[in-house]
């Protein structure tokens, strides 16, 4: 099934990396559950965390990176690829174990995207990064 960033895709637009959330970020969701659900706290928990997990989509394309959340409406963050100045990665202890953690891209001024906890975010920065260079040096075909 499409996401909601698939559908808004500028003609020629490809999508080049979906992130995707880590499944602790799952597994905290439902242990809230189990553990409170006896509670209504814990019911209401884990609703709110499932629709969060499942409306929040993080992507690369070959023109911009881009983030959506929500549920009723959308806030959706984007950052074209030759606007990309840097890029931050806050990853503790557990999540170098568990291979998660939070990554803030920079663009130009004050733009930024603070994405939330992710699965593999070196993948996503790497592929953000190959589609940067892609962008501002395209490949010249070579005289043979």
């Amino acid at each position: 099934m499409a996401g909601y960033i698939e559908k808004r895709l500028y003609e020629g637009e490809t999508l080049r990396y979906r992130g995707q959330f880590h499944w602790l970020e799952h597994a905290k969701a439902w242990l809230m559950l189990i553990v409170f659900g006896i509670l209504i706290f814990g019911i209401i928990y884990f609703i709110a965390e499932m629709v969060r997990l499942n409306t929040t989509e993080f992507v690369v394309t070959d023109r911009r990176v881009v983030m959506k959340t929500g549920l009723w409406s959308a806030d959706v963050n984007e950052i074209a690829l030759d606007a990309i100045e840097g890029s931050s990665l806050n990853q503790g202890i557990v999540g170098r174990i568990f291979g998660f953690g939070r990554l803030s891209v920079h663009g130009r001024g004050e733009t930024h995207i603070n994405f939330p906890n992710m699965a593999h975010p070196q993948m996503f920065r790497a592929e953000a990064e190959k589609a940067k260079q892609a962008v501002v040096a395209p490949e010249v075909p070579s005289k043979g």
